[in-house]
This record gives structure tokens, C-alpha cells and sequence, in this order.
């Protein structure tokens, strides 16, 4: 699964739906993918960011850690007692080793990749696995996970004549669902999935609309 979408089961807490029931009968078989342009109401509710906790305490520990060490070692050789073992041979290593040296060109890419992941986890949000959801009073910030609205728009889903299983995927920008059928025809299935997950996705309440994709398929025949 890739970091965009949510599979269920979800453990989240559940919005209530009304439960609208589809209908009609078919049984001549096709493939199809639809695409419903269907958004809900835009908001200016945006994604919350992570306090990123263990992060920031590793790379505290570890920066309070080499810089305690360092300055104890740099206050003994000022009390006239000998440098530390690892202090003697680092001088010594940066002293006689080339540039191009494959330990030097390594501790480098180490130090750049720190370096970018640090950039990277100050100026992303994170929490990539709850979704903003419209602000409905001053001051209130509601998010759903992505799991959680999975397993409703499936349950949705589930209901439309026809459909045998479901599995629905949710990403930050998307939503498909990859349904069987086991009657009916396979374009009046789609149609009622795009109509009932459609009008799921607006009543989950989201601040930016998903794009959804529906994907109707039959049972492969054991």
C-alpha cells in the first residue's frame, strides 16, 4: 500500500450516514473505470501538523550528547590532562585522509541525508493519515482518519444492488473503490456506487473534496 492511501480495517471514529438503498437488476457482463467529479464543500480547514515528538528528542539527545562530551574533553585538555582517545584519532583522521576518501565522501552523504531529513519533517505537516474535515463552529478543528472513512464509504457501498465485495481505498486526494458483481449489469452498478459514494463522501463533511474512482469488476470463476 502506498503512504497516499488507507485500507481498511479502520479503528477510527465513525461519522453517521444516511443509509439511501440502490436497486435495479442486470446480468450482462462488461469492465468499466468511472471517475466522479463529485466534491464537497471546500473549507479552509487544513491538514495538522505533527508534533513530531521522537524526532526532535532523538536529534536533541543525540546534538546534547557530542556537544556535552566534546566540551568536557576540550575543559580536561585545558586542565592540562591528555585528549580523549576518539578526539586524537578524529584530528588525526581529518589531518592525514584525502577529500575523496570513501569515509569522508560517506560521513558527507550521511551528514546531507540528516541534514534534508530534518528540513523534510520541519516543513511537512505530517499526519498523513487523517483527513481535515469543514469547520463547523469558531475555534473547532475536526479531522477523520482515512480508515475510518474507508469503512464507511464501503459499508455505502455494500448496499447498491448487485455488489458482492467491496474494497476501498483512501488517499488524501482520491478515493476507489474496486468492486465485484455478481448481478446486474455492470454499468448500472457503477452508476448507483458513483451516486452512493458520492453522496457518502459529501456527507463525511471533508474540507477538500476527494476525487473518486470506481472500478466494477466480475468474481473470477473458481
Amino acid at each position: 500500500m502506498s503512504g497516499d492511501d488507507a485500507d481498511l480495517p479502520g479503528t477510527g471514529q465513525l461519522p453517521t450516514l444516511e443509509k439511501r438503498p440502490g436497486g435495479g437488476d442486470g446480468s450482462q457482463e462488461s469492465a468499466s473505470t468511472g471517475a466522479d467529479p463529485h466534491h464537497g464543500a471546500g473549507g479552509r480547514s487544513r491538514r495538522p501538523w505533527s508534533a513530531r515528538r521522537v524526532p526532535a528528542a532523538l536529534v536533541a539527545l543525540v546534538l546534547l550528547g557530542a556537544l556535552g562530551l566534546l566540551l568536557y574533553d576540550v575543559a580536561a585538555v585545558r586542565a592540562g590532562r591528555p585528549a580523549m582517545t576518539w578526539r586524537v584519532w578524529l584530528a588525526h583522521q581529518l589531518a592525514t585522509r584525502h577529500l575523496d576518501s570513501p569515509w569522508v565522501l560517506g560521513a558527507a552523504a550521511a551528514a546531507v541525508l540528516i541534514g534534508i531529513w530534518l528540513l523534510v519533517l520541519a516543513l511537512t505537516p505530517g499526519l498523513r493519515a487523517v483527513l481535515p474535515m469543514r469547520p463547523v463552529a469558531p475555534g473547532v478543528r475536526a479531522r477523520l482518519d482515512r480508515s475510518a472513512a474507508a469503512l464507511v464509504l464501503r459499508d455505502r457501498a455494500m448496499e447498491v444492488a448487485g455488489v458482492q465485495s467491496v474494497r476501498m481505498r483512501v488517499g488524501r486526494r482520491k478515493a476507489r473503490a474496486r468492486a465485484f458483481a455478481h448481478f446486474r449489469e455492470l454499468d448500472e452498478v457503477r452508476g448507483d456506487l458513483d451516486t452512493a459514494l458520492g453522496a457518502g463522501l459529501e456527507q463525511l463533511g471533508l474540507a477538500h473534496g476527494l476525487h473518486l474512482i470506481v472500478d466494477v469488476r466480475r468474481p473470477r470463476k473458481r
